[in-house]
Parts: C-alpha cells; structure tokens; sequence
C-alpha cells in the first residue's frame, strides 16, 4: 500500500492506493471517519481482483479542513476530481455511510466514472434516518487523541466538526426518487438489520435504482462491516464478481426488466 499527500482540485487530500490486480474500486469512508477506520474490514473482498483507492476526504483524517467542505456537494466534486486526476478510469465505488452518498451523488452527476455502486448504511434524503442526538460536547479520550495525532486542523476543531456535521445530517442530502430512478450502473444497497437508516428508506432506496440490489445483514448495527465483515465481504465479493442483470426462478419486481 502507498500513502501520501496528493495536489487534488487545488489542495492536498491524503490518498491511499494499494496493488494493481485489475479495475479501479474507489473506497470513500463515513462522515467524521477516515479511511483508516474501515479499510481493512472491505480490501478483503477488492484486493485480489481491483486496484482498490481510497483518500481522506477534507476536514477528515489526515486532509485538513476547507471552508464548506463537509457539505455533501463540495464532497462530490472533490470526488470527481479525484477520479479525474488520481484514479483515471472508470471506478466500482464501494461508500459507508456519508461515503454512499457521495457514491449515489456520483453515478448521478458524473456516470461515466462509474461502473457500480455498493453503499453500506447510507441513505439518499435526510429524511431516512432516525432521530439523531443533540452533541452534548462530549469527546472521548481515545477520539481525541487520534485527531490530535491525524488531523492537521487544531484539536479543538473536532467538536467543532462535530457540531457542524450533524446540522448538515440534519438537512442533507436531498435526492429524490425521480433521481435515483437515473442510475443506469448495477448498485449493491446494504444495510445491517438494527441499522440507524430506516428500513423503508433502504427499501425505497434499493427498489428505485433499476439495476438495484438489496442485502439487510442479520444481527448487525450501522456498523455490520465491522461486526460481521466475512459476511460484508462476501456480498461485495459475488456482487463485483458478476454485475451483470439478475435472473432469479421467481422474478416479482424484476420481471419487467428481464
């Protein structure tokens, strides 16, 4: 694996890349995550087969803040730039949480850099998660001294992206089912069973992307790729292995597209 500092859309963003065995898989983490939370719990599935890529988006991990940057429009943008400049080809993009937005914002906006889809827990309007908490300013020390470590924003800046983030949870994204209704790219929608994204929200979500997939882990919480990865990584696995249309013995909601 190589990491470092890479000039993206005028700024540096801290780009992971790991051996080339094949198309590009793109890695985006969730929201007030980095790449170094989950990565090791999704190369399994990509690592033999992909060129798998991954960055701390900005004002997350190791890439210092901007203004706006945790905004989901300047998080996509920053997205096709990456694939513009660093990733240079068409990818299969595999998101947590926020990250699966920003992989469905992605296969709207720009579709020809993308070949699929897998979000793991993300929703496509604000609207689809259950209530969340107020911040109560609460850090703990472990959280803390990992971003004193990482991030090279001021310590006190991490309750202060905290607040931030969960204003913007709040109100964003708002996608709509006409939009989803344009992904023409097989996605694979996941989501643990006591997951913080409402059931019918995935389901909707899964039911109106027309080359869409649905896998609800048992026994797990938003965090199923960590609680059962070998189970994660199996879905992803056969998923990437053949995106081709599915043909099952009793097609229902599939059989007009057959």
């Amino acid at each position: 694996m190589k990491e470092k500092y890479i000039e993206v859309a005028g700024h540096q963003l801290y780009c992971y890349e790991w051996d080339n065995n094949g198309e590009a898989v793109v890695l985006f983490h969730g929201g007030l995550s980095q790449t170094s939370h989950w990565d090791a719990e999704v190369l399994p599935a990509v690592e033999d087969e992909f060129h798998p890529f991954a960055y701390d988006r900005t004002a997350h991990g190791f890439t210092g803040d901007r203004v706006g940057s945790l905004h989901f429009d300047y998080q996509v943008k920053e997205a096709i730039a990456y694939l513009e400049t660093v990733v240079k080809e068409p990818a299969h993009l595999i998101g947590y949480s926020d990250g699966g937005i920003i992989a469905l914002l992605l296969a709207i906006r720009r579709p020809e850099l993308v070949r699929s889809v897998v979000t793991l827990g993300a929703n496509f309007h604000h609207s689809g998660t259950l209530p969340l908490p107020d911040f109560d300013g609460v850090i703990s020390a472990e959280d803390q001294e990992e971003y004193n470590r990482t991030s090279p924003d001021a310590p006190e800046t991490l309750a202060q992206k905290i607040e931030r983030m969960i204003t913007i949870w709040r109100t964003e994204p708002e996608l709509s089912i006409s939009d989803l209704a344009t992904i023409q790219c097989p996605v694979l929608v996941m989501a643990g069973d006591d997951d913080v994204i409402a059931h019918s929200h995935t389901i909707e979500l899964f039911e109106n992307i027309p080359l869409g997939q649905l896998a609800v882990l048992p026994g797990t919480s938003h965090g199923f790729v960590k609680e059962k990865p070998a189970l994660a990584q199996l879905h992803i696995r056969e998923f990437l292995e053949d995106l081709s249309y599915p043909v099952t013995r009793m097609p229902i909601r599939r059989k007009d597209f057959n």
